[in-house]
């Protein structure tokens, strides 16, 4: 009757140490580290970067606990801050020689003292929040001004166009504030000018002005195209943000909108600031420009003459110099995406990139108009530009699709696909608030939360086992098997742990033990009520399982919507608590069943249970312990 089949316990023993597992890297603590990632595209973290990494350390005398290649950065690990102070130094001097263009971004980190064994069975820590583990914290201020004149810039584009195509002859397209002003010389030019606008601009509101010598179209943006713009901009930049600084490794930084025009960015484990700085400042912005093809240019690249006017100068990969005119074609706001690959002919890495339709159509205008001249595409990442490639226009492209080669490595190429994904800022941003949250003080976080748990379980495990005697035991042993199974589950599934959600596992701890005391009573009611132990312990799971289903789905829904709807420390405070109530529920069931099935249920007469005290009814019944209740013994009336 109380029996498992051998399955069942040997899941449950594969359960406890896959969970044992999974739990122990949270363990080892965090180590002092150093991370160097790459500062642009050109340059590359490899065995060579590492080798130079090590012999920067020795040379100062600095033995790191471990150093490895990770992706696409090398962590050093350290016993002391002050032995991560003494290394970034050496291996800035060693890697960043001209600190005003630094190809290496060299950050203080966090580091698992975890051992490689685990690694290797991909058993991670949990990741920590910024009030547990330390970091940096960031409130940006993004300029709606430039974003809507950035919009205004690019309607005055549009409508210059859309009056050239119309064949409407104007005395000028300008920008004038926020609104697009069109001059025009007679009031029959000025109503078709209107009308245009009207009818192509749904943004834009246009007013005629002016006497009878020269008529203005002045189209302004409607306040709901004006709030579009601004949360459209917004969006864009914690789109950017996110993708930049997960490209760079930092783990589960917290990027979320505050306000209107406010964005608050969390990176937890980044000790160094002004590091943390340069990491939101890493954007890349893509430009396509006409080469300067005439005799001035071609000597000034050449060296042998100065830069005509109306062009600039950058270089290549290669340090080559390239003359391309100051006029810009095209920009990273008509591309739609970026990926690395191959060219089909030549099989050298390139990237693919997908403009949008206005994209599309003005560069297939331009190549169609400049066959046999060359076309520079220039990558921008902290004001300074680089060409990645100038290659000669063969042909009219058409299609909206282009491919970018310039003897890239394949590293190369997925790096800088990944920057042109990642695009540009919509506005320009402002630090308003920086604070540092040091390490020692989520380590102090850390210590009160564990010892809050700690105590909670202490408390309630001692409760169990002298109201319960026994069976407060196999509860408790249920309760520790909860929080084992819990642990494990945030650590694989990477869940990141703030101070809400300790104060989920503490909750959690008090709603299992629920569970326990659901069925312990249940098996109290059918002793009372005469039936034997056996049958008491098999009804009393049995029955106590719908009443246990019921209550913990209605708090799983409540946990649910939290989750939906919930963000930031309320989103990490109902991942614990769903998780929680997963595992309360397979442990106060399967778990402690199977604890009471190994003790009791190889005892085939069995006369006593030890479950406290059963309380029998009746005015005058006495109080009688349950080591004296019989099979055979009467319910009281």
């Amino acid at each position: 009757m109380n029996r498992y089949p051998l399955w069942k316990y040997l899941f449950i023993i594969v359960t406890v140490v896959l969970g044992t597992l999974y739990t122990l890297p949270n363990f080892f603590g965090e180590a002092p580290a150093v991370q160097v990632s790459p500062a642009k595209t050109s340059a590359r973290v490899d065995a060579a970067v590492l080798a130079r990494v090590e012999q920067a350390l020795k040379d100062a005398s600095i033995t790191p606990d471990m150093i490895a290649l990770e992706g696409t950065s090398v962590r050093a690990r350290f016993d002391t801050t002050d032995t991560q102070l003494k290394a970034r130094d050496a291996i800035q001097r060693a890697l960043v020689p001209d600190p005003s263009d630094p190809s290496f971004v060299i950050a203080l980190n966090l580091a698992s003292r975890s051992p490689a064994w685990l690694s290797k069975i991909r058993a991670e820590p949990m990741y920590l929040g910024l009030d547990l583990r330390g970091g940096v914290h960031f409130m940006l201020q993004v300029d709606m001004q430039s974003a809507l004149t950035k919009r205004v810039d690019s309607l005055s584009s549009d409508v210059r166009t859309s009056l050239r195509e119309r064949n409407i002859r104007h005395g000028g397209v300008s920008r004038n504030g926020q609104s697009v002003e069109v001059r025009a010389r007679d009031r029959d030019t000025a109503e078709a000018v209107s009308r245009l606008i009207r009818d192509t601009f749904p943004d834009l509101v246009p007013t005629i002005s002016g006497d009878g010598a020269e008529f203005r179209v002045a189209a302004t943006i409607k306040p709901e195209s004006v709030r579009t713009v601004q949360q459209n901009a917004l969006k864009q930049n914690i789109t950017t943000l996110h993708n930049r600084i997960n490209e760079l490794g930092v783990a589960e930084p917290v990027i979320q909108q505050q306000g209107l025009d406010r964005i608050v960015v969390q990176l937890p484990g980044v000790q160094d600031t002004a590091k943390a700085k340069d990491i939101l400042g890493r954007t890349a912005t893509l430009e396509i420009r006409l080469v300067d093809e005439s005799t001035e240019g071609r000597a000034a690249e050449a060296g042998s003459g100065s830069v005509p006017f109306g062009s600039e100068r950058y270089l290549d990969r290669n340090g080559q110099g390239v003359i391309v005119k100051r006029q810009v074609i095209l920009t990273g706001e008509n591309l739609t995406d970026a990926q690395p690959g191959f060219d089909q002919q030549t099989q050298e890495a390139a990237v693919h990139l997908t403009l949008d339709s206005k994209g599309a159509r003005i560069f297939r205008d331009v190549t169609r108009e400049n066959v046999n001249k060359r076309m520079a595409i220039l990558l921008f990442e902290k004001g300074k530009g680089e060409v990645v490639t100038a290659p000669v226009i063969r042909s009219e492209i058409g299609g909206g699709r282009v491919q970018i080669t310039g003897r890239m490595t394949t590293v190369e190429a997925n790096d800088t696909a990944l920057l042109l994904r990642a695009g540009s800022l919509a506005a320009p941003m402002e630090i308003i608030e920086e604070r540092t949250i040091g390490p020692s003080l989520g380590a102090e976080n850390i210590a009160k939360g564990f010892n809050s748990v700690t105590w909670g379980f202490v408390a309630v495990a001692a409760f169990m086992c002298v109201y319960y005697m026994l069976f407060g035991v196999f509860s408790s042993l249920a309760l520790a098997f909860n929080l084992l199974l819990l642990i494990a589950m945030l650590s694989s599934l990477q869940a990141t742990l703030t101070l809400p959600g300790m104060a989920a596992i503490a909750l959690v701890l008090g709603m299992a033990i629920d569970s326990n005391v659901l069925i312990n009573e249940r098996i109290r009611e059918e002793l009372r009520a005469g039936v034997s132990p056996q049958q008491a312990i098999h009804v009393g799971y049995d029955r106590a399982w719908a009443t246990i289903l019921d209550s913990n789905i209605t708090t799983l829904i409540a946990g649910i919507a939290l989750l939906a709807f919930g963000s930031g420390p309320v989103r990490g405070f109902a991942v614990v608590h769903c998780l929680g109530i997963l595992t309360s529920m397979f442990s106060s069931v399967v778990f402690s069943r199977a604890l009471v099935n190994l003790w009791y249920g190889r005892k085939k007469k069995l006369k006593t249970v030890s479950i406290g005290t059963v309380w029998k009814g009746g005015a005058d019944a006495p109080v009688v312990p349950t080591s004296r209740v019989k099979p055979t013994a009467e319910p009281s009336v």
